[in-house]
């Protein structure tokens, strides 16, 4: 399923009507967005199964499956359920239309012939609402890593191997404690000063980004130094 880019989202304008669909590109093409037709409520589908919308302006009025049902088809689909509606209409609709689109989950409607002012107004509330929408989907996401411990995005760490390079320095942190707790015996005041650089590295490596995993590395060495003297001095 293709995604918009982030700066621009994507509008379905569906009708059968040729000039009706230029039209609407006409009005909206201010907008800058990605505007995609479709010709008929099957095309429709198709359409919305390939791709992500932010909203979607819909034909009442088409040859075989008509707005009412490719509405209903919309709505149906778990993958394009969500996609808000925004049925289009001729001066002939009455409250018995507004009523059977809006039971159908239609988020708005539009009369022809549209006023370009009110057409573009009505399409870039749905336009704000999707881009919150995916702004709160990625905080989510976000918030989600960071409660169960999942690694960082590859391009918020640096350099491929990082996370690699960060693990193995805290494996080797944990055996540099291990080792230090069997060679210390007996020895304080030396023990006492390697075990709050081992807190300190500990603390640095539970924040630590990619670029920081030489720094970290080397002083994990100073410490693996230090213990291996810690253990000639008791074996002596």
């Amino acid at each position: 399923m293709n995604v918009a880019t982030p700066e621009k989202a994507s509008i379905l304008i569906v009708d059968d009507m040729e000039e009706n669909l230029v039209a609407l590109e006409a009005v909206l093409g201010s907008l800058d967005q990605e505007l995609v037709r479709a010709h008929s409520g099957e095309e429709a589908l198709k359409a919305m199964l390939r791709q992500e919308f932010a909203v979607v302006l819909l034909d009442v009025l088409m040859p075989g499956m008509d707005g009412f049902e490719t509405a209903a088809n919309i709505k149906r689909l778990d993958q394009t359920k969500d996609v808000p509606i925004i049925l289009v209409t001729g001066n002939e609709a009455d409250t018995d239309y507004l009523y059977r689109g809006y039971a159908l989950g239609a988020a708005d409607f539009l009369t022809k012939p549209f006023d370009p002012w009110l057409l573009r107004t009505k399409v870039n509330v749905f336009l704000d609402l999707y881009r919150k929408n995916r702004q709160l989907a990625a905080q989510a996401e976000q918030l989600r890593r960071l409660l169960v411990g999942a690694p960082t995005p590859a391009a918020a760490i640096g350099p491929a191997g990082s996370v690699e390079r960060i693990e193995d320095a805290r494996n080797r942190l944990s055996r540099v404690r291990a080792a230090g707790t069997a060679a210390g015996a007996g020895s304080g005041e030396q023990l006492s000063e390697i075990t709050e650089r081992l807190a300190q590295i500990e603390l640095q490596l539970r924040d630590a980004v990619g670029n920081e995993a030489p720094d970290l590395a080397d002083r994990i060495a100073d410490l693996e130094r230090a213990v291996r003297s810690l253990r000639v001095g008791r074996d002596a």
